[in-house]
């Protein structure tokens, strides 16, 4: 796998690949293998959501070859991605498959001066490149290798250089020791590899103190955002990069960084004095660098913007901040009736968590009392915890922890805990950036809590509105669906019914109220209402379709509705249908075959009052199924409305009619993805209708 991905960056001319592998759920691509940078920088997308607005997500999700040719068309495709990396490169990603069957994902990097376009060479090594990987991915699964890495991806090196001959390498060490000016090399990761004696001299430090190191970690003085930023850029873009900084206490050094896919070549001069620039105040550098959190702050707030619901702000805060801050644990946590509630975790056993969910607000805890003051709290060790909080018991296992407050339109709503395994000093500087961290996490916290209350109230809302469970009818068996659209508040206008008339007829009904919210749940809950009290008068299906239809143009409601009604004869094995604008049912016969039932149409609901709806009349032979849907269930953009119909009834034919409930499943599961709502109605007719079935309705989430 290692030698496929470093041969498909190397016969396209990239300098860097990233092998992404396909969850065997389908819902996610973990960063299996990568070349060309460090992991750090690769660290926030480890994990891509297939349904993330990323360029190997689309790849994977709609198998195809997706090309950036640079920063401007990054920036308006993906937005996200070009915040958090805002440097000049081009990137191609593309699925990796075999056999037909997507395995993950291939993404190339280029420099930032490569042509708008690949060339057929380069094209054709990308291609040859996913072969390659997803056939040696598909011999994996073959032989039931693990597929997904236990832990971070594994890093190649980078191609070896040229190999220097023993008499050149002291003349080249010479020639550079001659040079007024320094030069050191870095490896990938930034890392001081070589350094001239002039270059030493220039920093001030000795020359083993500075190899194997960051030089913003080793060189206070050069632990400010440009330093690490102008080395990210050089990395990948793979262009050269300046920069200026003041060397304490008067003395400017201009850096010129010179990349390619093995390291980074830095030339060192001194520089002119800059005027009236004020040297900063040196200190120890603490935690992660300055710029590497702005990195990460950058991607936590863009990725926060996205954030739906309170699962969704625990995964992001948990995913983005503990590697960025090296914090090993996590707590999120609000008030809540005078109780301290856990909404999420990361890095502690949920038995330790479900004893400290739900302490009240008057215990003498430290994320209660952030809670409560708003003012976040850091203990570098369990001593200084405890001398804070003498009652505190070491249960966590942790050893340093900062507790900040989640504000949220300038008031505290929750505490986020972050713990480390280690003693850790908290530098002011650190201090400050963790607690601008954690009001992105109260802002998008309080926003997911909205939602989610708004979520669950639709729910209870479209429960109110949709039968929980349907009728026994002698003689009948039925199945009904709800899904609501991926899209909105999970609450729409789709309707079905089930009406027991008499000992010997029903009813059933479904419709389509216009729209996804609740304007639309409140007009379904009237239509429903006047269909089911027409019907059990006894009016026959174009009288409660006329009838039901004035109604609605009486009341003006500004939306339109679709419905089709049918009266169910069970002595005579005879059905009547009418519809208002509805998709056409389908009946799946005895012995398999299933066909369309061609109703004569009839208007939308709503549009005008005194409309007429004509009727169809068929057999219903015992045996057979009767299908009735709503258009989410066969509507997609890009696909035929007959195509999608046929290919439903095609599903029917397949599934096992004595089980409508499995039907049912198997037809919700191959639906589109659902952009509108769905709703569904089976009904199966016995030959004998004496007996009763026991009939359920399933409202999906």
């Amino acid at each position: 796998m290692d030698s496929a991905l470093a041969e498909a960056v190397r016969e396209s001319h990239a300098f860097g690949g990233l092998l992404y592998v396909l969850a065997p759920d389908g819902q996610a691509l973990w960063l299996a293998v990568m070349t060309g940078g460090p992991y750090e920088v690769a660290l926030p997308w480890t994990r891509v959501a297939v349904t993330d607005p990323m360029p190997v997500a689309d790849a994977v999700r709609e198998q195809r070859l997706v090309w950036i040719d640079g920063q401007e068309e990054m920036a308006r495709r993906y937005p996200r991605l070009a915040l958090v990396l805002p440097y000049d490169f081009a990137l191609a990603a593309a699925p990796v498959a075999s056999k037909a069957t997507v395995r993950g994902g291939l993404v190339l990097l280029w420099p930032g001066d490569h042509p708008p376009q690949l060339s057929r060479d380069e094209r054709e090594a990308v291609e040859t490149g996913c072969r390659r990987l997803g056939a040696l991915l598909r011999q994996a699964a073959d032989r039931g290798d693990p597929l997904l890495p236990p832990g971070r991806p594994r890093t190649l090196p980078p191609p070896p250089g040229r190999t220097l001959s023993p008499a050149e390498a002291p003349t080249i060490a010479a020639f550079l020791d001659r040079l007024p000016e320094g030069a050191c090399a870095l490896d990938l990761k930034g890392c001081i590899t070589f350094i001239t004696p002039a270059a030493a001299d220039l920093l001030g430090v000795d020359s083993d103190d500075l190899l194997g190191a960051l030089p913003w970690e080793a060189l206070p003085w050069m632990d400010v955002p440009q330093v690490e930023d102008r080395y990210r850029a050089a990395l990948i873009s793979q262009k050269p990069q300046t920069f200026t900084v003041l060397r304490p206490p008067d003395a400017w050094l201009s850096f010129e960084l010179y990349p390619d896919s093995s390291g980074i070549s830095v030339r060192i001069t001194p520089a002119g004095k800059a005027q009236d620039t004020p040297a900063p105040k040196t200190a120890p550098a603490a935690g992660p660098g300055r710029a590497a959190v702005l990195y990460h702050l950058m991607h936590l707030a863009t990725t926060l913007t996205e954030a739906v619901s309170v699962r969704d702000v625990v995964d992001q805060t948990a995913d983005r901040l503990l590697p960025a801050l090296g914090a090993q644990g996590m707590v999120l946590m609000t008030a809540e009736d005078g109780r301290l509630r856990i909404h999420g975790h990361r890095g502690y056993s949920p038995d330790l968590m479900d004893r400290f969910d739900a302490v009240p607000l008057s215990l003498a805890n430290p994320a209660v009392s952030v809670l409560t003051t708003g003012e976040p709290d850091f203990f570098p060790t369990f001593a200084d915890l405890k001398r804070s909080y003498p009652s505190t018991v070491h249960e966590d296992g942790m050893a340093a922890w900062a507790v900040l407050p989640l504000i949220s339109s300038g008031r505290p709503i929750g505490s986020l805990v972050l713990a480390y395994n280690r003693p850790h000093t908290f530098s002011p500087s650190e201090r400050a950036v963790l607690t601008s961290l954690a009001g992105l996490v109260g802002q998008a916290l309080d926003r997911a809590r909205l939602y989610d209350s708004k979520d669950h109230l639709s729910h209870r809302l479209q429960s109110a509105l949709l039968p929980h469970r349907l009728p026994h009818v002698p003689g009948l068996k039925a199945a009904a669906r709800y899904l609501p659209a991926a899209r909105g508040l999970g609450i729409g206008g789709d309707f079905y019914d089930l009406i027991r008339l008499d000992a010997h007829t029903a009813a059933a009904a479904i419709g389509d109220v216009q729209g996804h919210n609740e304007d639309a749940a409140a007009l379904m809950g009237q239509v429903r209402t006047a269909v089911h009290a027409h019907a059990t008068v006894g009016a026959p299906p174009d009288r409660v379709l006329a009838r039901t239809n004035r109604l609605l143009a009486d009341l003006d409601p500004g939306l339109f509705t679709s419905c089709l009604y049918a009266h169910l004869d069970l002595a005579r094995h005879r059905a009547c249908l009418a519809t208002a604008g509805h998709p056409p049912p389908l009946l799946r016969h005895a012995d398999g075959r299933t066909e369309l039932l061609d109703v004569p149409p009839g208007l939308l609901l709503g549009i005008a009052p005194d409309t007429q709806y004509p009727t169809l009349e068929f057999p219903l032979p015992p045996g057979c199924v009767l299908v009735l849907y709503t258009d989410g269930l066969v509507e997609s953009p890009g696909v035929d409305l007959d195509d999608a119909t046929a290919a439903l009834a095609g599903l029917v034919e397949q599934e096992d009619p004595t089980d409508l409930d499995a039907m049912a499943d198997a037809l919700i599961r191959h639906a589109p993805a659902p952009v509108d709502d769905i709703a569904l109605l089976l009904i199966s007719f016995r030959s004998d209708p004496e007996r009763s079935d026991d009939h359920r309705a399933r409202n999906l989430p």
